[in-house]
């Protein structure tokens, strides 16, 4: 039986208990919960440039898959940025804006993108999700793939030549069999051990406790608390917050059991907070702020109480989110990043194309002088 491909108008044109029977719960930023927090809370919405426009995928009359999928006003909260692509593009003439985007808004964490129904196939969905968009290319400037997975990329690449192929670099902590935090420290070299451990102290040395929260224990103070010090990150840099605290209040009331609240205090009073999701073997962090300069204490509450966490809980991995070439020195190894990009105009994909290939040679060189930062001991 044939695949067949239409727009839904959001996450609620399907029920939680489908969603998220196609994927599983282990990836967190697509949970029908996550994603319709996101709707329902008006983060994503049109008035905000993220119109929701999910594909789904019909098997005779029957809905089973679907992709989350944009119309785009904008490139903000994206993480891949093509700001250079949509102002060639309308120095030329044309007309960028919008344009169609399957991504997590406002979350660059690799994962599957793509949702099926068990004993569907996965090949004969990309290829109908790629026809549908091929038909519809006249009408839109360009699609866009964000932070799927490797094998994902590598059967869209498959399916549809035309994709061109964005690679960037970024970071994420793998237990390597350290056992705990001392057995992580273990592993590096003497003097990047002891500079941790001093980052460490210096937290202490200014009165500062940290302390972890999940479920029931992040309540609306807690939360409230939260979002103010997430709110001033963005005001600190003249921005406003991507999030609401509508979303936040959402996001705990439908899946606490996925939320650790990392709070640092001093004596009895919060004055900073990391929100942390989990997945089935994964620690995401994603949101920070803090109510005062304190030093080291970023680096304490999104990096090193995490990796702890994670030691302490048996998780694998630890995506702590983006940006930072100071995360190399702290034990986290650089991992490639791959977005892929529809263009339906022949001339402007070829140009895009060479400047593609040309950033992959940088990416290639900057990936090899990661790796010589790293603080690990080497064999010799």
């Amino acid at each position: 039986m044939g695949l067949t491909v239409r727009e839904l108008s959001g996450v609620g044109d399907v029920p939680r208990e489908t969603w998220n029977a196609w994927l599983g719960t282990e990836y967190p930023f697509l949970r029908h919960e996550f994603m319709h927090a996101l709707e329902c809370s008006g983060c994503v919405a049109a008035d905000s440039g993220w119109t929701p426009r999910h594909l789904g995928v019909w098997q005779d009359e029957r809905l089973v898959g679907a992709l989350p999928h944009y119309l785009k006003d904008h490139s903000f909260g994206e993480y891949v940025f093509d700001w250079s692509w949509a102002d060639a593009w309308e120095r030329a003439g044309g007309r960028y804006y919008p344009k169609r985007l399957s991504a997590v808004p406002f979350t660059p964490a690799v994962g599957p993108r793509l949702a099926l129904e068990a004993g569907v196939s996965k090949e004969a969905a990309v290829r109908a999700v790629a026809a549908f968009l091929e038909a519809h290319g006249e009408t839109l400037s360009s699609w866009h793939l964000l932070f799927a997975e490797a094998p994902e990329v590598a059967q869209w690449q498959q399916a549809w030549p035309a994709l061109l192929r964005r690679d960037a670099i970024r970071f994420e902590w793998r237990d390597a069999g350290y056992g705990d935090f001392d057995g992580f420290l273990a592993a590096m070299v003497s003097k990047r051990r002891k500079e941790i451990r001093r980052e460490r102290r210096k937290v202490a040395e200014q009165g500062l406790t940290l302390h972890r929260l999940t479920g029931d224990a992040i309540d609306d103070a807690a939360l409230a608390h939260f979002y103010r010090c997430y709110c001033a990150t963005y005001w600190e840099r003249g921005q406003m917050p991507y999030l609401n605290a509508a979303f936040f209040t959402h996001l705990r009331d439908t899946m606490s059991e996925a939320l650790l609240l990392v709070q640092a205090r001093q004596g009895d009073v919060p004055v900073a907070a990391a929100l942390y999701l989990r997945g089935g073997d994964t620690l995401y962090g994603r949101y920070w702020g803090s109510d005062v300069t304190a030093d080291c204490l970023h680096f304490e509450a999104c990096y090193y109480q995490g990796i702890e966490y994670c030691l302490e809980q048996g998780l694998r991995r630890f995506d702590p989110g983006t940006q930072g070439e100071h995360k190399l020195t702290r034990g986290f190894l650089p991992e490639d990043s791959v977005s892929l990009h529809y263009l339906p105009h022949a001339g402007f994909r070829e140009a895009v194309a060479r400047f593609c290939d040309e950033e992959r040679r940088a990416m290639a060189h900057y990936r090899a002088a990661c790796f010589e930062r790293l603080p690990f001991q080497r064999d010799e």
